[in-house]
């Protein structure tokens, strides 16, 4: 009878303290995933088409808050204009002259012309504008993919700011397309930009 109550005791002490393992991997994951969410990795919906058709409406990416400066030809989530969080590409950094455009219609950044068509939706044009500017230390010019169809950094040049964004204005670099699990995809930045010097 004794050794029948100390093995229920024993029982119920496993019970206790297997629960508050649980309990404490639980939230302990928890935990970890609200440190990699706010500090390492986010997760953000796309509202839009005007990263189309890299990115379509209702698309989800996971972004790398720790991948570190912006370079031409990266996807960004920034906090935008209307300080709203944002997603564009890098067309160009600090004291790139980016213009719009050469004899065939192309943009160009620093006299390289941008072959776009593996990003650019089809049939637009590079840029329905004229424009042409040198992008400030510390800032980048962006603009989407779906260019007719994208209020980007053109949109902004009468603001105070001439339409660049600060670097430090940069959430993270979209890596992964998730969402819809049949278009996921890892992004790599386009080789044209790799001639522009």
């Amino acid at each position: 009878m004794a050794d029948t109550k100390k093995a229920e005791a024993v029982q119920e002490k496993k019970k206790k303290s297997t629960f508050r393992e649980t309990v404490l991997l639980l939230v302990l994951g928890v935990g970890i995933a609200l440190v990699l969410q706010q500090f390492v990795v986010g997760s953000f919906y796309i509202p839009s088409e005007s990263m189309e058709n890299t990115l379509q409406i209702n698309d989800r990416v996971f972004v790398n808050k720790l991948a570190g400066k912006p370079e031409r030809g990266d996807i960004v989530v920034f906090k935008g204009w209307n300080g709203e969080d944002t997603i564009k590409r890098v067309i160009g950094v600090g004291g790139d002259k980016v213009a719009c455009c050469d004899s065939k219609r192309r943009i160009t950044v620093n006299g390289t012309p941008l072959e776009e068509s593996p990003y650019l939706y089809p049939d637009d044009y590079p840029s329905g504008d004229e424009f042409k500017v040198t992008v400030p230390a510390g800032k980048l010019w962006l603009m989407g993919d779906h260019r007719s169809a994208s209020a980007d950094s053109r949109s902004h040049m009468q603001e105070p700011g001439g339409g660049f964004i600060s670097e430090d204005a940069v959430v993270g670099k979209a890596v992964l397309r998730y969402w819809p699990l049949s278009r996921g995809l890892i992004f790599t930045k386009p080789e044209t930009f790799d001639k522009v010097k």
